[in-house]
């Protein structure tokens, strides 16, 4: 009888869909050529991080936190796995004998039946998968393990409980680690059991008779009673987590610490909580006897209501009725110990606040026009500004760029620190002629040289007066190694010291090349290590490549905060790397600072928010680098040196008292360099750091004030003002100044700001911190607080007037002819006799010109503003006297221009000849100044200095042509042959 079912085919024609062994054989080559992908992907990950740690001397960083991770991974996996699937097991052990099923349970027998061939894979599966998730959570703790097992004491106690401060720093964190692993081990094995049982019989939902066998309750109930045993744990706990704990309150958002309702409320709460839970708990225990849940069910409903009644509502009580009715006179006592350890944790209990008047009261104005220079040296130079001008003029070639904000540094000039603007030309990949990988990565690696200029002058044409310039650069600075294979704009990487050869400068003679001789970066020799590359950076040229040959060496992390960050990741990186010439190499310098989020009063700060102003907002690379975003508690603890040619970074002990550096140093031993290593000549240019600053600023608008009656009244609360010299709405930066506080003698390198009151224009304070390192006086904090009953402008009431008077307004107007934009410089601002001198540099990019160049300086002091060519002008405008370095404006000068030359003594027909040029090509200047043209006005310029060059020489010694130069910005009002001319023009580059 011919089959005439509906089922599947027999006999031969069961094998039509089976693959042939030869496609059994490719897929099963494929899937192991897949594992053994991943696993060397995975193996070059690992590979080149340990390559680039051995690379950098730092090799010990790589391996003790790989250990500790490897370590915290496999202990607290393995106790998680251990914990629920000794529950499993547990469960399924004690499962209730075989009986007749009900319906629930015979649903239940098909995944019984279905589960039984693979118990034990099934149970070996959940427990991995448990334990996986638990260790890869436990290393990310790899951090607060080092800091328990290291911690320092800090030899200081919180005023509540009378504990170190080193417990809540280090101790506490760990422990409410701990905790959190019970509680998710208390769960997750509640859960797994619960199933167990439940699954074969020990729990039953719908079954008739009782709901659990006494097995099932016993191991339940024991698991909760640990669950509400690890609860009270964390109620006792809670007791000194209110020493840290954040809340808002009246001037700060991020108030720390107790307050009355929590000493008086909260914390005994916390402690009759405590008791309450430790009770429950032993009655989850008692049903191993009494096998009843009755008594711990209604022990935990009473730890429930007393958790909201005593945790919650007693609390809102005290608080409502007790604390309101006179707040002050109950928080006063908190209040002050927030004051003191809050000032303690962020350094700025030194403070010195003196009251200043704000309205200057010497009338002779002769003596305060020349105390202003024994005052500040008055930086006109922008560096947040002119970085196109040192781009346009000392670029040199495409393929070199300056970062967008220029530093500021101090060097000795002929005896004499004078504050400069500092640059590195780094290589500019995107200006490159053409872009391939060889090109990228081979031939165009490095930058060349520094370029400097007096901060406190200009040419005569508003150009910097470049101290050291030209392309191999030279100047000021002396001989030193001017490659730069580190750099804040070079992120690429290059392979270096093979065959391939490198670019490294042109000059009128041509294209110069060079091979890399340092010793940075990794080999790749070796072709695992190529193969390793190839695979991280996903390049398989890498692997391939003839361009890589003996000698090859791949530099990569080349950023210095990058670089730093990964050398010490304990540490929060400043936002502004800076470079500066140490014993004929360039060092980046870059502050590092220790922080934590555990110190207990402290109020808490973000830093993201706190160190924001109006160049973060433009400059992504001036963010604080941070391991976490909120702290209580900072210190400039590391100083941090990295080695533009070779990459080698140093760290430096600055602050040798940091008990949080001092546990990094526990735990990384040998990586950080005793202060005392650092050289004179590297301390010459370390500075106060600008991010540190702004978080004390930020803290000080609060809490300059040392009592709590006027904290608490908020009538002295102080903001940063935003930054008036542009509309990104963003707070002022701090400017680094070398000036005079009224205490001070002589003049120190600073780092200022101004303060103004709470939702107004007016100036409250101005602040400044001695930014010199190896002074006496570095790191103390000035404050100049002005009286609240007198009125004095903010920088934005300077700015607006500024910009009213019609004079000013006119001015500017013309300055913005054709297509030509106005920017402001940085509005400084500088005690003086009791008032406050304002100075603001006014920049122009005119005409074809795509770069500014200085052709004003706005200055205000008591009420008088001048707008005048040159900062010398503009001061004696103000001040109505002449200044020391400075001689009597010509009189037919009347819109503040160029100063016509004055007549020589001398009759000499060749000196009155230059002199007719001179006048010709001022009156030249004049005419294109008023058009808004400045490719005229830079032509005249030019001729104008060159005729005045001839006067001087045709006079010979007695020099009486050069002293009308043609609107020289310097503060000394220097003549065009007194100033080094530029290496640029505004046709080079």
């Amino acid at each position: 009888m011919p089959d005439r079912g509906g089922g599947p085919p027999t006999g031969p024609r069961m094998r039509v869909g089976r693959p042939s062994r030869r496609v059994r054989t490719l897929l099963m080559t494929l899937g192991v050529l897949a594992v053994l992908g991943m696993a060397f992907t995975m193996f070059a990950g690992f590979w080149t991080d340990w390559l680039w740690y051995r690379s950098v001397n730092y090799s010990s960083v790589f391996t003790t936190t790989l250990w500790t991770k490897i370590g915290l991974f496999f202990v607290f996996g393995l106790l998680m796995a251990l914990a629920v699937g000794f529950n499993i097991w547990l469960a399924h052990r004690l499962r209730p004998p075989l009986s007749a099923m009900s319906m629930e349970q015979q649903s239940l027998d098909r995944y019984r039946m279905g589960i039984a061939p693979y118990k034990k894979w099934l149970l070996i599966a959940i427990t991995a998968l448990v334990g996986l998730i638990a260790g890869a959570s436990a290393s990310g703790q790899w951090r607060t393990w080092l800091m328990w097992v290291n911690g320092v004491p800090f030899g200081e106690k919180d005023p509540q409980f009378h504990l170190d401060v080193g417990f809540y720093a280090f101790d506490l964190p760990w422990y409410r680690f701990l905790l959190g692993f019970g509680f998710a081990a208390a769960i997750l094995s509640v859960i797994a059991a619960a199933l167990t049982h439940y699954l074969y019989g020990g729990l039953r939902i719908t079954s008739p008779g009782a709901r659990a066998t006494a097995a099932a309750t016993g191991h339940l109930s024991v698991l909760l009673g640990i669950f509400v045993a690890l609860k009270a744990v964390a109620y006792w706990l809670d007791r000194y987590g209110l020493a840290v704990k954040s809340s808002d309150f009246k001037a700060t958002d991020n108030w720390t610490g107790l307050r009355y309702v929590d000493a008086n409320a909260y914390l005994p709460a916390k402690t009759i909580l405590f008791c309450i839970a430790v009770i429950c708990a032993l009655l989850f225990f008692a049903t191993l006897w009494r096998r009843t849940w009755q008594l711990p069910v209604i022990g935990f409903g009473l730890m429930v209501l007393s958790a909201i009644l005593i945790g919650g509502l007693y609390p809102a009580i005290v608080q409502k009725f007790q604390v309101q009715p006179n707040e002050q006179a109950k928080e006063a006592p908190y209040v002050e110990k927030n004051l003191k350890a809050t000032r303690d944790a962020y350094g700025i209990d030194g403070t010195k606040v003196t009251d200043y008047s704000g309205t200057s009261k010497t009338e002779d104005k002769t003596k305060l026009r020349d105390d202003v220079d024994a005052t500040a040296s008055i930086r006109i130079m922008d560096p947040n500004i002119v970085s196109p001008t040192f781009q346009q003029l000392q670029q040199i070639r495409n393929y070199y760029a300056f970062p967008t904000n220029l530093d500021v540094d101090r060097y000795s000039k002929d005896g004499k620190d004078q504050d400069t603007v500092i640059g590195l030309r780094e290589i500019n990949l995107n200006g490159i002629p053409k872009r391939n990988w060889i090109n990228d990565h081979f031939r165009y690696t490095h930058g060349y040289g520094v370029v400097a200029a007096e901060g406190t002058s200009a040419d005569s044409q508003g150009r910097p007066d470049f101290t050291e310039s030209d392309l191999p650069s030279k100047g000021d600075l002396g001989s030193y190694e001017q490659r730069v294979y580190y750099g804040e704009k070079t992120t690429m990487y290059s392979i270096v010291g093979g065959p391939q050869k490198e670019i490294d400068y042109s000059d009128d003679s041509g294209e110069k090349t060079y091979s890399y001789k340092g010793d940075s970066g990794v080999s790749l020799s070796n072709p695992v290590n190529r193969a390793a590359y190839a695979v991280a950076f996903g390049e398989p040229q890498i692997l391939y490549s003839g361009a890589i040959g003996d000698g090859s060496r791949i530099l990569y992390n080349r950023t210095p905060k990058e670089r730093v960050e990964a050398v010490a990741p304990w540490l929060t990186i400043d936002g502004d790397a800076y470079p500066a010439v140490v014993d004929g190499r360039i060092q980046w310098i870059v502050d590092a600072y220790t922080t934590t989020n555990g110190y207990p009063y402290s109020s808490r700060t973000t830093l993201g928010d706190t160190t924001a102003d109006s160049l973060t907002a433009s400059n992504n690379q001036r963010a604080v680098v941070a391991q976490q975003n909120q702290v209580n508690y900072i210190r400039n603890s590391v100083k941090a040196t990295v080695d533009s040619y070779t990459g080698e970074v140093k760290l430096y002990q600055w602050d040798t008292k940091d008990p949080v550096l001092k546990t990094w140093m526990k735990a990384f031993p040998d990586t950080v360099e005793p202060k005392s290593a650092i050289s004179n000549s590297l301390m010459a240019h370390l500075r106060y750091p600008q991010d540190l600053f702004k978080v004390q600023r930020e803290l000080l608008t609060r809490y300059h004030v040392k009592d709590a009656t006027t904290f608490l009244s908020g009538s002295e609360v102080w903001e940063v003002p935003d930054d008036p010299t542009n509309k990104s709405g963003s707070a002022v930066p701090p400017y680094y100044l070398s000036m005079k506080m009224p205490d001070q003698q002589a003049q120190a390198f600073s780092l200022t700001t101004t303060l103004t009151p709470s939702g107004r224009d007016n100036l409250s304070a101005f602040m400044a911190v001695d930014a010199e390192a190896g002074t006496n006086g570095y790191g103390k904090i000035r404050i100049l607080k002005l009286p609240t009953n007198t009125t004095v402008n903010g920088p934005s009431q300077v700015q607006s007037q500024f910009n009213s008077e019609q004079n000013i307004a006119e001015t500017i107007r013309l300055l913005r002819g054709g297509d030509s934009e106005v920017e402001y410089g940085n509005l400084l601002a500088v005690p003086l006799d009791g008032g406050l001198l304002y100075v603001e540099p006014v920049y122009v990019r005119g005409g074809g010109l795509k770069y500014p160049l200085l052709r004003k300086v706005l200055v205000s002091y008591g009420g008088t503003t001048a707008f005048e060519d040159t900062l010398d002008e503009a001061l004696n405008k103000v001040f109505g006297a002449q200044g020391p370095t400075t001689e009597p404006p010509d009189e037919g000068d009347q819109d503040g221009g160029d100063t016509t030359p004055p007549p020589p003594t001398s009759t000499d027909p060749t000196v009155q000849d230059a002199l007719n040029d001179a006048q010709k090509a001022f009156d030249a200047g004049q005419e294109a100044l008023k058009k808004g043209d400045w490719e005229a006005y830079g032509r005249a310029q030019e001729d104008l200095q060159e005729a005045l060059k001839r006067a001087e020489d045709a006079q010979g010694q007695s020099d009486q042509g050069g002293g009308g130069g043609g609107g020289g910005a310097g503060n000394s009002g220097a003549s065009p042959s007194s100033s080094p001319k530029p290496s640029g023009s505004p046709s080079d580059g």
